[in-house]
């Protein structure tokens, strides 16, 4: 279902396996002359365990120093000099390296990564571990420990989920486990995750189809398999009580977060959660800036947000106070608002307003090349299914208004939720 004169991007694409286990997507767009050499690899964080976190994040950087035929930085020099761009990511299921080159560069976009796959080991030196590890440990220092609400949302993962759940570390990991890694442990990840049976490959763009896929056979085809990874499974069941916890911060407003266990990415219950997510907080049209922003002027400002996660989403409720009200004001008010919409519907108008967005927000993903690679990569390394990105769109447009009192009911009761509220250290008691 799309409006009317909507622009529809064509999504279709090939799915192939190579021997070794690498499955390779291939997706035409001759529009530009570009192509992205998108690659994903299903390790994150949730593949760590208490007391070695980190690991993930800490070995995306690594593989930015340069592998056995590609000098330290020489990655970046290639990609740069024909124009191209490049980065990598770590998330809590999976780790990506993408780039996007001029279309006639493709074959070098899959030199490049198929040398990190294959020969990255004899790169990795106790040096550039140990530059690499201060690099990570002084990013948390500045994205978490000197940054204004900086631990609020590990802390919040903290007293949701048990110390024993892949969710309940952060991404980045924590300083002492970062410091505490090996080269040995380095290398064992390496091993076990950064295999071809373990990755996805995804080529879209300004491409022939079958002469691409010779090239990634080619680049990729005599890389050996590895270990079948083992796969993380964990059982969150919902809070039996509400747990609630102040924190100090050098901040100046007091901030209240919510914190409850949601289903995961592709149950159908997850879309209309993410759906109440934009009735109550996408826009500042939306029905709690309306009220709480605009009319009773209890926030500064307010957000609301389901993560795509694998082993079950979260969804978060977070809001800022205004100058002189105070946080339990402000989290009884976002309460009530939760029990609303366990109760009754939302208005057509909140409804339609967060529908649009959302398919909006689809469509605007999708015209960006990069972005649809990542996507293709991110559907068949969740579920093995390239062509589900094309029915995002469908999800969204048949869910009704009922299925998103029957989420808030479900998942937001209280006393299923964390309720963690920052406030200036001077105020804290």
């Amino acid at each position: 279902m799309q409006a009317p004169g909507a622009i529809s991007p064509d999504l279709t694409c090939q799915l192939h396996t190579l021997d070794n286990g690498l499955r390779l997507v291939l997706h035409r767009e001759p529009s530009l002359p570009l192509v992205a050499v998108n690659l994903w690899y299903h390790v994150g964080s949730k593949n760590e365990r208490p007391g070695r976190t980190g690991l993930a994040h800490l070995f995306e950087h690594m593989l930015f120093q340069g592998s056995e035929h590609v000098p330290i930085h020489e990655h970046f020099r290639q990609v740069q000099k024909v124009g191209g761009v490049l980065n990598g990511s770590t998330w809590y299921d999976r780790t990506n390296y993408y780039q996007t080159l001029p279309a006639h560069h493709l074959e070098l976009g899959l030199w490049l990564e198929s040398d990190r796959m294959g020969f990255l080991l004899p790169a990795i030196t106790q040096q550039s571990l140990e530059t690499q590890r201060d690099v990570v440990m002084n990013e948390r220092r500045q994205r978490v420990e000197n940054q204004p609400y900086g631990r609020a949302g590990e802390r919040l993962h903290e007293l949701l989920y048990p110390p024993d759940h892949p969710y309940h570390w952060p991404v980045i990991g924590y300083l002492d486990d970062i410091a505490a890694a090996t080269l040995e442990e380095v290398r064992v990840f390496f091993r076990t995750y950064y295999t071809p049976n373990n990755a996805v490959l995804t080529l879209a763009g300004d491409l022939d189809p079958a002469a691409a896929r010779e090239l990634a056979e080619r680049w990729f085809g005599d890389l050996p398999r590895g270990p079948q990874p083992r796969r993380v499974a964990a059982d969150a069941p919902p809070l039996a009580a509400e747990r609630r916890e102040e924190l100090a911060d050098d901040v100046r407003l007091a901030r209240v977060y919510f914190g409850f266990r949601a289903p995961r990415y592709g149950d159908p219950r997850w879309y209309a959660g993410d759906l109440l997510a934009g009735v109550l907080a996408a826009g500042k049209s939306s029905v709690l800036y309306r009220d709480l922003v605009y009319s009773r002027q209890l926030a500064q400002e307010v957000g609301v947000h389901l993560d795509p996660t694998e082993l079950g989403g979260t969804f978060y409720v977070v809001a800022t106070a205004k100058p002189g009200v105070a946080p339990e004001a402000l989290a009884e008010a976002l309460a009530q608002h939760l029990a609303a919409a366990a109760a009754a519907p939302p208005e057509p108008d909140d409804f339609e307003r967060a529908r649009n967005k959302a398919l909006t927000d689809i469509w605007g993903v999708l015209q960006k090349l990069d972005h649809r690679a990542d996507l293709l990569s991110q559907y068949t390394t969740y579920f093995d299914d390239p062509g589900g990105i094309g029915r995002e769109v469908d999800r969204y447009a048949r869910l009704r208004p009922e299925e998103l009192v029957e989420f808030a009911a479900e998942t937001c009761r209280p006393e299923r939720r964390v309720t963690l509220t920052v406030v200036p250290r001077e105020e804290a008691a």
